[in-house]
């Protein structure tokens, strides 16, 4: 009989979760309307699609366009968002995401995304999921993903020492962004495999969090 894997061990004194690819499975979401935008600017669909996950859209577009005037980027941005905001349509939570917030519930933790907040707002609603209470979103900050500011600016919030939170993020640039930031991350999903993440998880129902009476939270993941 083949014996069980042990758990990987990670400890720390706060959590930062992204959220789309993370805690929310919108993949389809953003397929229709970035394959759009594609369609309308001439550019490859599939391209596109390696560039958009973890940044807020201007930044997106700020590569993808690169001599297109910023402003442009940021009008377009405003009218993406309100697309992306009114289309819930298979907005799921990754599997395990409603147990795991759950089991936060008193513990140190935060948001940490590139949508804005009503896009936050409609796709946790959408997908059944509480908005943790302390939240970093697109107008929280000056710099997206995978500039570090978000999760800077999260565990300054929680008023806990960047060195110990963990990260929680699916995309390149959210992980680049958690390293920049002097944290661990835990890659979620399949996209994260390829930014070699600290550890990584297909879904969120792999990892446990027990919380020890010194305040340090011990994440259990495998």
């Amino acid at each position: 009989m083949p014996a069980t894997a042990m758990p990987t061990v990670l400890t720390c004194r706060a959590l930062l979760l992204d959220m789309d690819g993370t805690l929310v499975n919108s993949d389809a979401v953003v397929d229709r309307v970035w394959r759009r935008w594609a369609g309308r600017h001439g550019l490859d669909g599939d391209e596109v699609m390696k560039v958009i996950h973890g940044r807020q859209g201007h930044a997106s577009m700020a590569l993808l366009l690169p001599d297109r005037p910023m402003e442009e980027n940021f009008a377009e941005n405003e009218r993406m968002l309100a697309e992306e905001t009114a289309d819930i349509e298979g907005v799921v939570e990754v599997p395990g995401a409603g147990a795991f917030l759950a089991s936060l519930a008193g513990l140190p933790h935060a948001l940490v995304t590139s949508a804005d907040s009503g896009l936050a707002t409609a796709r946790m609603t959408a997908a059944g999921l509480t908005m943790p209470g302390v939240r970093i979103t697109a107008e929280s900050v000056g710099a997206s993903k995978p500039d570090p500011e978000g999760f800077l600016k999260g565990a300054a919030e929680l008023g806990i020492d960047p060195a110990d939170c963990v990260v929680f993020e699916d995309s390149g640039a959210g992980i680049a962004a958690g390293r920049s930031a002097g944290m661990r991350v835990v890659g979620v999903g399949p996209r994260a495999v390829a930014h070699e993440p600290d550890v990584a998880v297909p879904d969120l129902t792999r990892v446990r969090v027990e919380a020890g009476a010194d305040g340090a939270l011990r994440l259990l993941i495998g």
